[in-house]
């Protein structure tokens, strides 16, 4: 269930890692209110992260991108997974290992950045690592199918089947990756999320002792934390809406939930359970009754998700399957 604090979130954590799609921008505009929301958090002492999962753009590319929408954002602020997908391999093999880099120019600066030789397809390496790039060859990824199911050790940058391209939702990484293991039958080291490395590498870059995720994304950003122990914060402005969000198992649910970036500045209370079932906070009532979700009363929109989590993942646990839905509508996005 969701966790509570007493302190406004930017007091009570020293890091945020944040996800960018769909948190901080959505396509090429930034989600409104976010670079006043981080700002302020900013303010309040927090350290920001932006980590990504797109290997493709390198770290300044990113924070440029960042800066002109008004997001105060250095080169060494943005994370990405070919950082981490580096940090795996310079860990295992030592600086100035060979690795057979597929990919585009945001992995091969991570590689070199970390003092690793990215070679080609056809010459000697000691791995392989691959990451989404729109200029990768078929013969390229033929050849490195082949030296993977040979036994070349295999790092993948991350798992994303789907990437927001400007002409539509596009096959990501991950559908390459998974073609790879399917014909190889050798699963990757992942470094994105919802693997360890790219938050492990976050906080070994950025510092901080007590650190928060903040994504839109429950199978990455959320599941990711809870793997790597950390608590999350889940934005409502991105992929994840009511349905996915009443239907989240155990391992799918944020720390705390809000409706955007402003969620950082606020202290968060637990919805509190009513004596008839339901759950109440601020003015909202929220239960599942005959098998749907009704919801009752007035207040703050974050208080009616939050009521709307509690219900929701109550009757998840009890029941088996998610409450229905028939009827109920968000707050505006």
């Amino acid at each position: 269930m969701l966790g509570s604090s007493d302190e406004v979130l930017a007091s009570a954590y020293d890091l945020a890692m944040l996800d960018l799609d769909g948190v901080v921008y959505v396509g090429g505009d930034a989600v409104p209110g976010a670079p006043g929301h981080l700002a302020a958090a900013r303010a309040d002492g927090m350290r920001l992260a932006f980590i990504t999962n797109n290997a493709s753009r390198p770290p300044g590319v990113v924070a440029e991108h960042l800066r002109r929408l008004g997001v105060e954002a250095a080169e060494d602020d943005v994370v990405t997974s070919a950082q981490a997908a580096a940090r795996v391999l310079v860990d295992r093999f030592g600086a100035g290992a060979r690795v057979l880099c597929l990919g585009a120019d945001g992995l091969r600066q991570a590689l070199e950045a970390e003092a690793l030789v990215p070679v080609g397809p056809e010459d000697e390496a000691v791995a392989v690592v691959t990451g989404y790039g729109p200029e990768v060859r078929w013969v390229e990824l033929m050849r490195v199918a082949v030296r993977i199911r040979e036994g070349l050790p295999w790092v993948a940058s991350n798992t994303d089947m789907t990437f927001p391209a400007s002409f539509g939702v596009a096959p990501g990484h991950g559908v390459q990756v998974e073609m790879l293991r399917r014909f190889s039958d050798v699963t990757p080291v992942v470094a994105g999320k919802p693997e360890r490395p790219l938050i492990d590498e976050t906080v070994r870059r950025v510092g901080g002792r007590r650190a928060l995720m903040v994504g839109d994304r429950l199978d990455t950003d959320i599941e990711g934390a809870r793997r790597a122990d950390v608590d999350s914060l889940l934005v409502l402005t991105g992929v994840t809406g009511l349905p996915e969000l009443v239907a989240a198992t155990p391992e799918l649910r944020p720390t705390y939930v809000a409706a955007d970036l402003a969620g950082l500045l606020q202290a968060h209370e637990v919805p509190a359970r009513a004596d008839d079932g339901g759950f109440t906070l601020g003015g909202w009532r929220a239960a599942a009754e005959d098998g749907g979700l009704a919801v009752t009363g007035a207040g703050d929109r974050d208080d009616w998700w939050r009521v709307v989590a509690a219900a929701a993942w109550d009757h998840l646990d009890r029941v088996g399957e998610p409450v229905g839905l028939s009827g109920v509508q968000a707050p505006g996005r």
